[in-house]
């Protein structure tokens, strides 16, 4: 019996797949037989302490033989799975004889057939006694024709006994897929609510003499629990390395440094030290301790930077000059991403001496997850070769399975997909250049459906080099329009700090911020913000509150986006099974946004009820997470939403009762 097109695996089970702990996984195959007879299909399903379970599979659409159960991943470590085709022998008689029996074909035969089963059933003492005995008085039944035909057949309809074969079917004619692996990782590697800041920034002021004082993982860590009360889990920190003089960057990306710029983080070394070292004016290695540790306390982790480059002043250029690309001139080659130019930092080259470079990264990596660091953002990976990553994470998380890296890699779809199919737990995409409906649905279809076996998005709104026309010119508006879309579309997002402050200028001819962060001193008056209603920290904080109250939202592979008759008006929903719930109760969400930050939209959005567990003509009340509005919602729903006060509803479904239909006026 063909059991074929195992699902999830990753091109041919050259890699694991990948999950998370809490991460619900359809697994799915082809499973089919010649002729007519029923068949049934079951995943076979063991974790990483030995234990094994068995899941029978459904089918999914009609006449495709794709079958599919669904499994709440629930341990850290490499799980196994196959797949058991077989002929379910029961299930092919009910149906035979309740075609034949009615119609006065073979019907002692096929009251016999179903007997021998049931009574073959009742014999076997793998089952439980009580289940034996009520399949061999089943199996009597059939045989007593002292019975009318209609009450012999009434067995095949008996719910206990579909209920009892249907736990150990009667099975012949087994077929078995090969093993497969999946890897599941903890659930900070596919779930999490990031923030960004600088923290040279934090606490920085500006002196008389017009020097700068820069602020200090001290100063720093005043700012935490304000990070912590917007729902935030997740800190990641630039590099916080010393900074290389030569060819430092002035403010917005030029070329005249003065003397009280601090350069670019990631123009990393000089002599004060490397990527071991931290920058001085931050403080020394206690000091980040101290930082990470408060962090903690806060109920953060820390993420850090992990860029694989180095500033003219780093000691490798004197040390390992190997490691770099010298040209015909005489000079080392200085990163580039055209337009852009990087003049401050040199690429590494891995061809010179790849063992070298390797042992090194190891070292470094290994330093920083003794200093308490968990989680690595790693700035481009898409420049440096595939298989250094595999080898260097691979080797990482053999040690510690714990630590998370994050691929900053916006870079065409193979090589991005490459860098997650090796072993990058996330990736940045490119959800901040997403913006329409039409956009936003096909690019979160993909990566719930096509890539989600391997590739956990990361979607943020904005980062020191992006800020898009769509948050240039949209004002308030689109700044919640694409917070509430990243935090209710993918289990993991992010935010720049400034972003909750509606930071929209640009550097002119550039799609990042003018008076970037990345070359200058940036203190913030969050409070004042805060004090003046310019700042949106309240609604990043009930967007996180929503996400942490709503396990629906932490799953990526069950969005399903729904109708609507306006082009700007985007509808998906997420529905969690009560089966796949700490409560046992289903949670279903729905999302509706206005994603033309400009005007108000009126329409009529369509929805699929059945997508989050109900009857297609069903009626439901929806909350607004939000707002705190209760409306009654079927198939059919209009909405009004206004860009300047309420461009998103994100809707709580809750089942009415037939009596609170009653009560409230309610048809039924």
């Amino acid at each position: 019996m063909p059991v074929l097109d195992l699902s999830p695996q990753i091109n041919d089970d050259l890699w694991p797949a990948k999950a998370f702990v809490g991460e619900v996984v359809p697994f799915r195959a082809t499973a089919f037989r010649e002729g007519h007879d029923l068949i049934g299909v079951e995943l076979v399903i063991t974790d990483p302490t030995g234990t094994t379970s068995v899941h029978r599979m459904k089918p999914l659409a009609a006449g495709t033989d794709r079958w599919e159960a669904q499994v709440l991943l629930d341990v850290q470590g490499e799980w196994s799975w196959r797949v058991r085709g077989f002929a379910d022998d029961f299930e092919t008689w009910v149906h035979n004889a309740e075609l034949k029996v009615p119609a006065g074909v073979d019907v002692e035969l096929m009251f016999t057939i179903g007997a021998q089963l049931l009574a073959g059933a009742g014999a076997d003492k793998a089952r439980p006694l009580a289940d034996r005995r009520l399949l061999s008085a089943a199996a009597k039944k059939l045989t007593d024709v002292s019975k009318t035909d209609a009450a012999r057949l009434a067995v095949s309809a008996d719910p206990r006994l579909h209920e009892i074969i249907g736990r150990h079917p009667v099975a012949s004619l087994e077929s078995h897929s090969p093993q497969r692996l999946i890897r599941v990782e903890r659930t900070r590697a596919g779930r999490g609510s990031w923030y960004e800041f600088f923290p040279r920034s934090e606490g920085a002021r500006k002196l008389p003499d017009g020097s700068w004082k820069s602020g200090t993982f001290r100063t720093a860590a005043k700012r935490l629990p304000a990070v912590a009360a917007m729902g935030f889990d997740v800190l990641y920190l630039p590099p916080i390395h010393p900074i290389g003089r030569a060819f430092r960057k002035g403010p917005n990306n030029t070329l005249d440094a003065g003397p009280n710029d601090p350069g670019s983080p990631w123009a990393i070394g000089s002599a004060e030290g490397g990527h071991d070292a931290i920058h001085p004016d931050l403080g020394t290695l206690a000091d980040f301790r101290y930082f990470v540790g408060k962090a903690r306390e806060a109920g953060l982790e820390i993420a850090l930077d992990f860029a694989l480059q180095a500033s003219p002043d780093h000691p490798w250029v004197t040390e390992h000059p190997e490691w770099f690309t010298t040209l015909p001139d005489g000079t080392i080659a200085f990163a580039e991403n055209p337009p852009k130019k990087y003049q401050d930092i040199y690429p590494i080259n891995f061809d010179n001496d790849p063992e070298g470079i390797r042992q090194e990264s190891l070292r470094l990596i290994r330093h920083w997850i003794a200093q308490g660091v968990r989680i690595f953002r790693v700035d481009n990976p898409h420049t440096k070769p595939l298989d250094f990553w595999e080898w260097l994470i691979g080797t990482v998380n053999a040690e510690n399975p714990d630590i998370v890296f994050l691929a900053e890699a916006f870079t065409r779809p193979a090589l991005l997909q490459s860098l997650a199919k090796v072993g990058f737990q996330q990736s940045y995409t490119y959800f901040t250049w997403r913006n329409t409906k039409e956009e936003l649905e096909e690019f979160l279809t993909s990566l719930s459906t096509e890539t989600a076996d391997f590739l956990r998005p990361n979607l943020f709104v904005n980062t020191p080099d992006i800020l898009t026309e769509y948050l240039q010119f949209g004002g308030p508006a689109a700044f919640t329009i694409r917070a509430a879309l990243a935090a209710t579309m993918a289990p993991t997002w992010g935010v720049y700090s400034g972003f909750e402050l509606f930071e929209a200028v640009a550097r002119p001819g550039a799609e990042e911020a003018i008076d970037n962060e990345k070359y200058e001193y940036k203190p913030r008056d969050f409070a004042a913000a805060e004090k003046s209603e310019r700042s949106l920290a309240l609604f990043i904080g009930i967007l996180n509150h929503i996400r942490s109250t709503h396990p629906a939202l932490g799953q990526l592979r069950n969005i399903r986006f729904h109708g609507s008759d306006d082009d700007a008006v985007l509808v998906f929903s997420k529905h969690l099974d009560g089966a796949f719930t700490p409560t046992g109760e289903s949670d279903s969400i729905i999302v509706v946004a206005n994603v033309d930050p400009h005007s108000v939209r009126e329409t009529t959005v369509h929805l699929d009820p059945t997508a989050f567990g109900l009857p297609s003509d069903a009626l439901f009340e929806v909350h607004d997470l939000v707002t705190g509005s209760v409306w009654t919602w079927g198939e059919h729903n209009y909405v009004r939403l206004d860009s300047f006060t309420t461009p998103v509803h994100i809707l709580h479904v809750r089942p009415v009762s037939a009596t609170d239909a009653a009560s409230k006026g309610i048809p039924a």
